[in-house]
């Protein structure tokens, strides 16, 4: 784990509760898969390219449903999660529908992924204040 990795990790703990286990998912989605452009190659893999197109363009983001996030993402990983966090699968699945489109949305507040993208922890944390 880098030193990156520590001082969110120690941070996000401090939030607590849902707040806080949220914030460690969106870390722990965004880290297994590459980054923000790994995430979004699996959803245009997963057929959701609409979806995800739309959370980073400058226009209205469209939801994606619970098992749409588990159909990308894969059950094992959802599990994963949610053991991890103590927390229900299906709870991890919706919860990531619901603020996932949030997250890449002000990740790229240009309307393109690059490498000024937002910062992960500071969008992470603005989102849950």
């Amino acid at each position: 784990m880098g030193l990156l990795d520590s001082v969110a990790g120690a941070v996000l703990g401090n939030l607590g509760g849902d707040k806080g286990a949220m914030a460690q998912v969106a870390m722990d989605l965004l880290n297994q898969n590459g980054g923000l452009q790994g995430v979004l190659d699996k959803f245009n893999a997963g057929g959701l390219a609409e979806q995800a197109a739309s959370w980073v363009s400058k226009g209205e983001n469209l939801p994606v449903s619970a098992d749409q996030i588990a159909s990308v993402l894969g059950n094992g990983a959802i599990a994963d999660i949610a053991a991890k966090l103590g927390l229900d699968s299906s709870d991890v699945s919706s919860k990531i529908a619901e603020y996932l489109p949030q997250l890449v949305d002000k990740m790229t507040p240009d309307g393109e992924v690059g490498a000024n993208s937002g910062s992960l922890l500071s969008t992470v944390l603005g989102m849950l204040k």
